[in-house]
């Protein structure tokens, strides 16, 4: 049987997966976390052969999480489990050290032959990025009417509280927001989330 461990912050869906892995023959889930603070205290009592690490953890990036988890244990196994379908984070988590990048709305077979195939010392994608990696990086980059109206208000200046002001959304929605821009453009800070969004002619 597989140990697999799960971190999302996420309760249903944790029980969803749980069921189905539990209930597969093949694999059995040893434990579970809501953040990564959660994961670090308990992690070395699971012993999993498979972690399933959500990217977006309410306490850490799950970019920055996962390097963390493989400086500390190299032989552990990481699969990624998230909405995040572009190409940057991708290819950040693959960089990290995950060896696998499943999207929750995977099918239910998809998820145990990912957990699988990650155990047995594969790298697994699920069919969506598989198809996403192979694309030309060019054709990668796609922004919401939204994303590009913070952009431009991130490129003014402003602040998390000030675009939330302007354009009527909370504050959480709008770090949110500004969180998924770095990702999508692939940028280590604000500035240079700018920078490439100048670049690019995103604004």
């Amino acid at each position: 049987m597989i140990n697999v461990a799960i971190v999302d912050d996420h309760k249903i869906l944790i029980e969803g997966l749980q069921s189905l892995i539990d209930g597969s023959g093949i694999a059995k889930v040893s434990g579970v976390a809501y953040s990564a603070s959660d994961c670090r205290n308990s992690i070395r009592f699971w012993n999993p052969d498979v972690l399933l690490l959500d990217v977006g953890l309410p306490d850490i990036n799950g970019v920055d999480f996962c390097k963390e988890l493989k400086d500390n244990d190299p032989n552990l196994k990481i699969m990624a489990l998230t909405t995040h379908n572009e190409y940057s984070v991708v290819r950040q988590m693959l960089e990290h050290g995950a060896s696998g990048y499943l999207l929750k709305n995977a099918m239910c077979e998809e998820v145990l032959e990912g957990i699988k195939a990650v155990a047995a010392g594969e790298t697994f994608l699920c069919h969506e990025v598989d198809l996403l990696m192979k694309k030309p990086k060019e054709s990668q980059l796609w922004l919401s009417q939204r994303e590009r109206e913070m952009l431009k208000l991130v490129a003014e200046g402003l602040t998390n509280g000030e675009i939330a002001e302007r354009i009527f959304l909370s504050p959480e929605t709008i770090k949110s927001y500004r969180k998924n821009l770095l990702f999508k453009l692939d940028a280590k800070n604000t500035a240079v989330l700018v920078r490439i969004a100048i670049e690019k002619k995103l604004i």
